[in-house]
């Protein structure tokens, strides 16, 4: 464990930072500083000295050169050998041990501004310095290269001002993604104007947390191809989750209709395909009003000051649509934490791949969709046109929702769903138990499995609900026995020929 004793603090960003120098202050380290960020700490009575008094030079260049000079990256660099110990002495380089730097806003300012100069003067060199030097020592100092980190660091120091090695590796790994990011999104404006035009390269965005707050979260790609965020609070990894869940149902979905979606954690709680938007998303809405609080709401056409208007009475957390109207936009606008997202694109992936034990496990994207041609009627009443779409619509429902999962569909519309249930009867009774509890009538409905009824039970028990059409893929030894009850009891069903496990 490495105690810290003194710290290094120069941030653009000054959010949380007066409770991370009340803690520092609290364990007796004492706090170097300059510029904005020494003017910020002392407004606040805490005590800390200025970069240009250990350094005796004053900071120059409009500020662009404060903190570069041989006294602090020694301080940052030195290590435990006793010539570094010993110059140290001789050239009065104080110790270093946290190093706290938040970067100029390049990113924000290349998509704020067409001012060059201003661009070119958001490109951070002190602080990209002390970030690197930090990192390199990481065995000797704790480097914060991000807003996003204050948290967890404060946790760890409230009761001993202490980091272990495993705490600063990690930060300096972090530190040095940052920092390749950086430089990339440098060179991208110099070199295309533009950042990602003509260009395949990843970017790393970092992430508020994981999908838990003491999990470290970044996104790793080219988020601004598939869409454009215009309002809102910083997107989370389970955003993106749901987000990637919420687009990969949409892009399905094919239709000239208004399409307007539900999803919370990741499945979709709400489907509806209408004449109108504002249908569109009241029926979906009604499929789980409870669910859909803090929930994803999609839609495939631009949203109106109508639809605006009642999407503005729910709480939720993120909104994406091709397009709004102006009105629209300023009255969703009005809660500052919403996520308005404009979708731009959509993924054109070829693979998933997902970590596994000590490795990676890929497949190809599921990228088969159904259509009712593709289904075998392998019952005696065949489907009308009506339950023909609504067939189709579950199947691709099902696609996207959490295995085990049945969905129940009427007239374009959800009215029950169960999912990531370990039994298939579990499911299908959790959404037959939905759909009773908004008070859909199940009569006429049609229902869709990801995979095959291993017996006749679940046609049973939708039989005795009213469900009177069934889509599943078939390839069970005892596909007979459902195709027999369902002969027995006038009930239509198909077999799609492909099961959508999505686990």
């Amino acid at each position: 464990m490495k105690k810290i004793s003194s710290a290094l603090i120069s941030v653009f960003n000054k959010d949380k930072i007066e409770h991370l120098c009340q803690i520092l202050i609290d364990n007796n380290v004492k706090i170097y500083s300059t510029g904005g960020t020494y003017e910020y700490i002392n407004s606040l009575g805490i005590k800390l000295e200025k970069v240009e008094h250990l350094t005796t030079y004053p900071s120059i260049l409009n500020g662009r050169v404060k903190t570069l000079h041989p006294k602090i990256f020694g301080g940052i660099l030195k290590t435990n050998s006793k010539s570094d110990i010993d110059e140290s002495k001789k050239y009065e380089i104080p110790d270093i041990d946290l190093v706290v730097v938040d970067l100029y806003p390049f990113e924000e300012t290349l998509k704020n501004s067409n001012n060059h100069e201003d661009i070119i003067e958001k490109i951070d060199i002190g602080g990209i310095s002390l970030i690197r030097a930090a990192a390199k020592n990481y065995e000797n100092v704790t480097c914060i290269s991000s807003k996003y980190q204050y948290d967890e660091l404060i946790n760890i120091l409230k009761n001993d001002c202490k980091t272990d090695i495993e705490y600063r590796k990690r930060l300096a790994f972090e530190a040095f993604q940052k920092s390749s990011d950086y430089d990339y999104k440098i060179s991208s404006y110099l070199n295309n104007k533009n950042i990602n035009t003509n260009s395949d390269k990843d970017d790393v965005k970092e992430l508020r947390y994981g999908e838990n707050p003491h999990q470290n979260g970044r996104f790793i790609g080219q988020i601004d191809k598939i869409f454009e965020q215009i309002h809102g609070k910083d997107i989370s990894y389970n955003n993106l989750l749901d987000i990637d869940s919420a687009i990969g149902l949409l892009k399905d979905l094919e239709t000239k209709k208004s399409v307007f979606l539900i999803h919370k954690h990741n499945n979709p709680c709400g489907v509806a395909v209408r004449d109108n938007l504002l249908d569109a998303y009241l029926d979906a809405l009604s499929c789980d009003n409870v669910s859909a609080f803090g929930g994803i709401l999609t839609s495939n056409q631009a949203i109106d000051i109508k639809v605006a208007e009642e999407i503005n009475k729910l709480f939720f957390e993120v909104l994406i649509a091709p397009n709004f109207s102006e009105n629209a936009l300023d009255l969703l606008k009005s809660k500052k934490n919403r996520i308005i997202i404009k979708l731009k694109s959509y993924p054109i992936n070829k693979y998933q791949t997902r970590s596994c034990l000590n490795g990676i496990l890929e497949q190809d994207i599921d990228d088969k969709i159904e259509k009712f041609d593709d289904f075998k009627v392998v019952t005696k009443i065949s489907p009308n046109s009506t339950k023909s779409d609504d067939l189709v619509l579950a199947s691709i429902i099902v696609k996207h929702t959490k295995s085990n999962c049945i969905a129940i569909v009427k007239n374009k519309q959800l009215i029950g769903s169960g999912m990531g249930q370990v039994s298939r009867i579990d499911a299908l009774n959790q959404a037959i138990q939905k759909s009773k509890k908004f008070g859909f009538d199940l009569n006429e409905s049609c229902l869709a499995s990801d995979a095959f009824f291993p017996f006749s039970d679940c046609v049973e028990i939708s039989h005795a609900n009213n469900i009177n059409s069934i889509v599943q893929p078939g390839g069970s030894i005892k596909d007979q026995d459902s195709i027999d009850f369902c002969n027995k009891n006038r009930m239509s069903m198909v077999f799609s020929g492909i099961r959508h496990f999505r686990h």
